[in-house]
C-alpha cells in the first residue's frame, strides 16, 4: 500500500503544478497575446471550469471502471495539452488549450482521493490524505514559485516546456507502478449515475460540504490570479515575486500535512473548522492593506495553513457520504470546489472593475469566516458508517 500511495502522491504533485503555475505568469501573457491583463486572469477560469464541470462525468466513471486506469489516461492527455500551450499564437488558443488541460486535469486529483478512500480504512484515512495533501501543497508551492523564476529567465512558453515534460516523466513512472492496481472495471452504465448521485445527496452533509468547498474556492482561490497583476499596480513587475508569495500558501499547507495528527488531537475537527475560517479571513482582508510582498508571503503561509485546517475536515466528510459511490461522492466534491475555482477569478474582474478590490476581499473574508462556523456547527457529529 505504502507504494501505491507513493505513486499516488506522484501523480497530484504532478497535478498541482500544472494548476497554480499559470497565476504568476498573468502579466506577461496579457503582453504577449494583446489582451487586458483582467481578461488573462481568465485563463486560470478555462483551466478550472471544465475540470469542474467534467466531475459528474469522471466521477461515475472512476465508480464503474478500474481508477488508476483512468487517472493514467488523464495524466497523459494533460502531459498533451500542456505541450501545446508551448506553440499557442493567440490568447483564444490558449484558452482552448487550458480547457483541454482542465478537462484531463479531472481525472487526476479527485480520483486519486477516491482511490484512496478505497485503498485506505477509515481510522488511517485522515493521515493519509494528510500525505496526499503534502504532494498536492509541494506542487502548488514548485509551481508557482518555478513558474515565476522561469517566466523572468527564459519567458513563459518555457513554464509550458518544463511542465509537459513533468507530466511525461511522471506518466512513464506510474504506468508500470499502478499496472494492475485497483478494482477490475466493469461497463458503463448509464442508469447507476441517478441512484449513485440519489445516495450521495440524501446524506444531509452532502449540502454542508459541498456548498463550503465552493465558497472557499470563490473568494480565497479567486484571489491568486490578480495577484501578480495587484503587485504589478504597486510597482513590483518580477513574475517571480507573485510566484513567491502564491508559493507562500503551499508552504502553508505543507505545515499542516506535516501535523496532521497534532491538529487533530489539540484542535479537534470543530476547532480545526472554525480556526481556519476566521484565519483565512484575516488573511484575506490583510491584502487590502498594501503591504510589501515579504508581509504578503508571510499571510499567504499562514493562509495556506488556515485553508487546510477548514478543507482537509471537508473532505473527510466528503469521502463518507455514500461509500459506496466515493468515486462519485468526491468527483462532486471537486466539481464544487473547482466551479468556485473558475467563478472566483470573473468575480474579483467584476468586483475591481466596479467597487474596486478591497470592498470584495472583505467581503469575502466574512464569507471565509462564517463558512467555518457553519461547518463547525452542522459536522459535529460523529461521521456515519
Amino acid at each position: 500500500m505504502t507504494r501505491v500511495l507513493n505513486l499516488l502522491a506522484l501523480v497530484v504533485f504532478s497535478s498541482a503544478m500544472f494548476t497554480r503555475s499559470v497565476d504568476p505568469i498573468v502579466p506577461q501573457l496579457a503582453a504577449a497575446l494583446k489582451v487586458d491583463p483582467n481578461t488573462a486572469a481568465l485563463v486560470s477560469t478555462a483551466y478550472t471550469l471544465p475540470y469542474a464541470l467534467i466531475q459528474p462525468l469522471l466521477g461515475a466513471l472512476a465508480d464503474m471502471f478500474n481508477k488508476t486506469r483512468l487517472i493514467l489516461i488523464a495524466l497523459a492527455a494533460i502531459a498533451l495539452a500542456t505541450l501545446a500551450c508551448v506553440f499557442v499564437t493567440s490568447f483564444e488558443m490558449l484558452v482552448i488549450a487550458r480547457i483541454v488541460a482542465g478537462i484531463a486535469a479531472g481525472g487526476l486529483i479527485p480520483i486519486v482521493f477516491a482511490f484512496v478512500g478505497d485503498l485506505v480504512p477509515l481510522a488511517e484515512r485522515q493521515v493519509a490524505m494528510g500525505r496526499i495533501l503534502f504532494a498536492v501543497m509541494t506542487g502548488n508551492l514548485l509551481g508557482a514559485s518555478a513558474a515565476g523564476v522561469i517566466a523572468d529567465l527564459f519567458g513563459w512558453r518555457a513554464v509550458f516546456v518544463v511542465l509537459a515534460a513533468l507530466g511525461f516523466l511522471v506518466l512513464a513512472v506510474s504506468i508500470p507502478g499502478l499496472r494492475g492496481e485497483g478494482r477490475s472495471g466493469g461497463r458503463f452504465d448509464l442508469s447507476q449515475l441517478g441512484p449513485n448521485y440519489r445516495a450521495i445527496f440524501r446524506n444531509p452533509m452532502a449540502k454542508i460540504c459541498f456548498g463550503a468547498v465552493f465558497l472557499e474556492a470563490v473568494f480565497m482561490y479567486g484571489l491568486f490570479p490578480h495577484l501578480a497583476t495587484l503587485f504589478h499596480e504597486a510597482g513590483e513587475t518580477r513574475a517571480s515575486i507573485a510566484g513567491i508569495v502564491i508559493a507562500g500558501f503551499g508552504i502553508g499547507g505543507v505545515i499542516y500535512s506535516l501535523r496532521v495528527s497534532f491538529w487533530l488531537e489539540r484542535l479537534g475537527e470543530q476547532g480545526m473548522m472554525r480556526l481556519g475560517g476566521f484565519l483565512m479571513a484575516g488573511c484575506i482582508a490583510f491584502v487590502a492593506l498594501r503591504a510589501p510582498w515579504q508581509a504578503d508571503f508571510a499571510v499567504f503561509v499562514v493562509l495556506g495553513l488556515a485553508f487546510y485546517l477548514l478543507h482537509a475536515v471537508i473532505q473527510i466528510y466528503a469521502s463518507e457520504l455514500a461509500p459506496e459511490a466515493r468515486g462519485s461522492a468526491m468527483a462532486l466534491h471537486s466539481f464544487f470546489f473547482f466551479l468556485g475555482h473558475a467563478t472566483g477569478p470573473a468575480i474579483y474582474s467584476v468586483g475591481i472593475a466596479t467597487v474596486g478590490i478591497n470592498p470584495v476581499l472583505f467581503s469575502g473574508a466574512i464569507v471565509l469566516a462564517t463558512t467555518g462556523l457553519v461547518c463547525a456547527h452542522y459536522l459535529r457529529h460523529a461521521r456515519a458508517r
